[in-house]
């Protein structure tokens, strides 16, 4: 019986075998290169946080600075909606599979056990260079350069690597067995719990047990090890509030209308209120005017205008008729008008 590669075209094999440097210290030196751009090249892609890129640009504002302040998709779908959240989403799972690319085809490991008659009786693959890509990548995502080292935590980077490495393993025909099990996991306790951040939790606690169940372990064993033990650390502070029963959850379907809001007495309080100087018509009554109430803090923008709920206390928009945290109505509703002239333009092309 002997060994030889088969299949993966990697740049590492390709300067190893071309140089022929193999069990050499040029070997090592070639193998240590591709390692260390299996690093920084993801992690410097996994920096472009489009949660920041898209709340700036877009909104002219900072999600960090709102809610939960995760750069991540929840905390974009709860501040800006859901077409900020898709967008977000898709941006950070695209460059998660790019990243894991790249390391595989820098760096990977596929080797064959032939047999006198050349037929394959055992094979070895551990995709290096990919597992580093992807936890470089996370890395990137949560402590991204370009944005002070303040990011998300990684959910939708993780499963964008993970469903990758599957992909790419020959051993499983291409077929993603253990994303699907880790995505089941997590949809299943989210659809029960309506904690996204438990079921992000719990489904890469899982990864590394499934990952050695279905792949005989190896270096990328290890990082999945790593993976899973740097999204349970960016979810300290989730972990805190599910504890004490304090955890957003996220609401499923339509949003119910909000109730017509409670009508004031006619009179208020002196102390709120300052009756109106110079009224000609003495016949009339005092004319009030009344003071906005202490617990909304507008935040203009320029373009967009951000209050606080005055049920939790969390920053949001004051387009939005409910806040998206605890449910609490918006008294203080403005329509965006933005957003209304965007839905009739739609309205006239539907026409037409």
């Amino acid at each position: 019986m002997n060994m030889n590669g088969i299949g993966q075209w990697n740049l590492v094999a390709y300067l190893i075998e071309k140089t022929g440097t193999a069990n050499t210290v040029g070997a090592a030196l070639i193998v240590a290169g591709g390692i260390l751009l299996c690093m920084i090249i993801p992690y410097l892609l996994g920096s472009l946080n489009f949660g920041c890129i898209i709340s700036q640009k877009q909104y002219h504002d900072d999600v960090r600075t709102h809610g939960s302040g995760n750069a991540g998709t929840t905390n974009m779908l709860r501040t800006y909606g859901k077409k900020a959240a898709v967008m977000t989403l898709l941006g950070d799972m695209a460059k998660a599979l790019v990243a894991v690319g790249l390391g595989h085809v820098i760096f990977c490991i596929d080797v064959a056990v032939l047999n006198e008659a050349g037929e394959i009786t055992a094979r070895y693959f551990d995709p290096i260079g990919a597992a580093i890509a992807g936890i470089s990548v996370m890395v990137g995502h949560m402590f991204p350069c370009f944005f002070k080292f303040k990011g998300g935590k990684g959910v939708a980077t993780s499963a964008s690597v993970i469903l990758m490495l599957d992909l790419l393993n020959p051993l499983h025909r291409h077929i993603p067995i253990v994303f699907i099990i880790c995505f089941a996991a997590f949809v299943i306790i989210v659809a029960g719990t309506k904690y996204v951040s438990l079921g992000s939790i719990m489904g890469l606690i899982l990864y590394p047990i499934i990952y050695t169940s279905f792949n005989s372990g190896g270096f990328s064993g290890i990082v999945s090890v790593l993976m899973a033990i740097l999204v349970v650390w960016a979810h300290r502070e989730n972990i805190k509030r599910l504890r004490d029963g304090k955890e957003s959850k996220l609401s499923f379907g339509k949003k119910k209308k909000a109730e017509a809001p409670v009508e004031e007495p006619a009179e208020v309080p002196v102390k709120d209120t300052v009756e109106a100087e110079n009224v000609t018509d003495k016949s009339q009554s005092p004319v009030f005017v009344t003071e906005a109430p202490e617990a909304f803090e507008f935040q203009d923008d320029g373009k967009h205008q951000f209050i606080t709920c005055t049920g939790c206390g969390h920053t949001i928009p004051q387009s939005r008729k409910i806040c998206l945290y605890c449910k609490t109505e918006n008294r203080q509703y403005i329509p965006d008008p933005q957003a209304k002239s965007e839905e009739k333009g739609q309205k006239k092309k539907s026409k037409k």
